[in-house]
């Protein structure tokens, strides 16, 4: 898996970041851990841009996560169940998607974002649960920044021993969570002021 990553990237350069983001946020079993720390050392070596590659690695899991949006509004829960085993989704995966976002509603796309095992499959729920296809994009684009952003800058910084970054991503992963449910919280605090003000104002 590591070596097809690899090669994929260093044959298409940014498109090869871009499709293989696409793929694992479509449910497809292909690491991010893998994609976006390889395209950050290949920054590295000068073959291509950072900035470049977390757009492109942005923008390849944005895309896949809407595929995998309509798979489950169109699809339903019972299409993704049958023909999930293809994928090697399973029935673990799904039911631990749908109570993140049960518990947490559609914020549970934002958040869902920077976390190893919710991230990948919690465009689903959002599809069976029918939410708001720009809101969702929305939400997408914003949890997915942090996570493709601190995996390429881990690759770029790691240099040559970019392969190391599987073992020492958790602790940035959990940073990343912790300061992007602050954001969230500050903010929605901000607009709950704002309409308290407007309406004392009327």
């Amino acid at each position: 898996m590591e070596n097809t990553i690899v090669h994929l990237i260093q044959s298409l350069g940014y498109l090869g970041v871009f499709v293989a983001m696409i793929l694992e946020s479509a449910c497809i079993p292909l690491p991010s851990e893998i994609i976006m720390p390889f395209g950050g050392y290949l920054s590295w070596t000068g073959h291509l841009q950072l900035w470049w590659v977390i757009l492109f690695g942005t923008l390849g899991n944005i895309v896949g996560s809407i595929i995998a949006y309509y798979v489950g509004k169109v699809g339903g829960r019972p299409l993704v169940k049958r023909y999930g085993r293809v994928i090697h989704l399973s029935e673990k995966h799904i039911q631990m998607s749908e109570r993140w976002f049960e518990k947490r509603g559609e914020w549970a796309v934002l958040i869902g974002r920077v976390l190893p095992g919710v991230r990948t499959f919690i465009s689903l729920p959002a599809g069976f649960a029918k939410m708001p296809v720009i809101r969702f994009t929305v939400f997408t684009a914003i949890g997915s920044l942090p996570w493709v952003a601190a995996l390429a800058y881990a690759g770029y910084k790691l240099g040559q021993n970019w392969a190391n970054v599987k073992h020492v991503m958790h602790p940035f992963t959990y940073a990343v969570a912790a300061l992007l449910l602050i954001i969230i919280i500050l903010v929605a605090f901000e607009i709950r002021r704002r309409k308290k003000m407007v309406g004392r104002g009327q």
